[in-house]
């Protein structure tokens, strides 16, 4: 796949740093996050529809939301994306920013590479053997990364990349981007790595956070009981922890979520439904599956600062299958934060 005083408590080791609440103004403890998406390449995010949605999320315990502004890649390393001017930045950008603090919500900016109509199947497996397209690349990128990070002035926290797993290896370029984007912002920087991957970024100490996209394979039963469950967190969690006691970083589950299948604890990545008679238990499952993820998670809240779920639609999302709008999700959620810190 598939903390911040304006310094975000999830990068904030400290652990009574303050939080962002409506009434404050100040940026949440934990971090109770939904990755809010769209149907198209993110106009969505300057609607009243994206309004809506913040109104919604905050009634279930969310107090951080994601975007995710689109750039295309081609074989050649070039990043390209649709016009942007920061001078005239759009409200796609700029509204869901001041929408959510006027919530007393944080917002994390987290552009992610399109792979789809690329030689790649995925982000993690865009890879240069050729030197030149390699050093285009990562030309190219750091400025789609300069130019979205120009326009969403006033963001709490910003990504520099999402499941680039091959590409992580180029230590010094990566430290070459984030001395660039450390010098043009105060935002607080992390980087999202895929489940499997974040052992190998050799980073973490250049940034404030160790992002995961937390699609860890729990159990390989094909309907575990919440103590395998509970097992195959602690197999997954344990080496994380480690990682944040040798670097003292703090990590967050940049994404979190499980399809609708009877395989989400095996490969909560996988894109299958459930259909028919099996759907029920497959739903069954997802919401188990999110509850269980969701009480791990706060009992290590130490170091472990929260997550943002996969994923929320400002449109209907026809055809996904990581919908966190449906009423069972909504509920283990609501649950989970519903009365938690804001």
């Amino acid at each position: 796949m598939k903390a911040f005083f304006v310094c975000l408590p999830f990068l904030a080791l400290a652990a009574g740093d303050p939080g962002r609440s409506a009434a404050s103004g100040k940026t949440a403890a934990t971090v109770h996050g939904m990755t809010i998406s769209c149907e198209t390449f993110g106009r969505e995010w300057g609607t009243d529809r994206f309004v809506d949605a913040l109104e919604d999320l905050a009634a279930i315990g969310v107090n951080w939301v994601a975007i995710h502004p689109y750039a295309s890649i081609h074989s050649d390393g070039t990043v390209e994306a649709r016009r942007l001017d920061p001078l005239n930045p759009p409200e796609w950008i700029t509204r869901p920013i001041r929408e959510a603090h006027a919530r007393g919500q944080s917002i994390l900016i987290i552009p992610h590479i399109a792979y789809w109509g690329s030689p790649w199947s995925w982000r993690g497996d865009i890879a240069f053997d050729d030197v030149e397209a390699r050093a285009r690349f990562f030309e190219t990128y750091t400025e789609f990364l300069r130019t979205v990070l120009a326009c969403a002035r006033g963001a709490d926290a910003f990504s520099i990349g999402n499941e680039l797993e091959q590409l992580t290896v180029y230590e010094s370029e990566w430290r070459t981007l984030i001395k660039t984007l450390r010098a043009e912002t105060d935002m607080k920087l992390t980087y999202a790595a895929n489940w499997n991957g974040y052992e190998q970024v050799g980073f973490w100490d250049a940034l404030d956070a160790i992002g995961v996209d937390a699609y860890f394979p729990l159990c390989a039963a094909p309907d575990p009981d919440d103590a395998a469950l509970r097992a195959g967190w602690q197999r997954a969690l344990e080496p994380l922890e480690r990682l944040h006691k040798r670097t003292g970083k703090p990590v967050v589950f940049t994404e979190l979520g499980y399809n609708c299948s009877l395989d989400a604890a095996r490969e909560p990545w996988a894109y299958r439904q459930a259909r028919g008679a099996e759907r029920e238990r497959a739903e069954q499952l997802q919401t188990r599956c999110l509850r269980i993820a969701l009480e791990e998670i706060a009992a290590r809240s130490a170091w472990l600062r929260g997550a943002f779920v996969w994923k929320w639609f400002v449109g209907n999302g026809r055809g996904e299958n990581f919908l966190a709008k449906t009423p069972a999700v909504q509920a283990v959620i609501k649950a989970a934060w519903g009365t938690g810190t804001r």
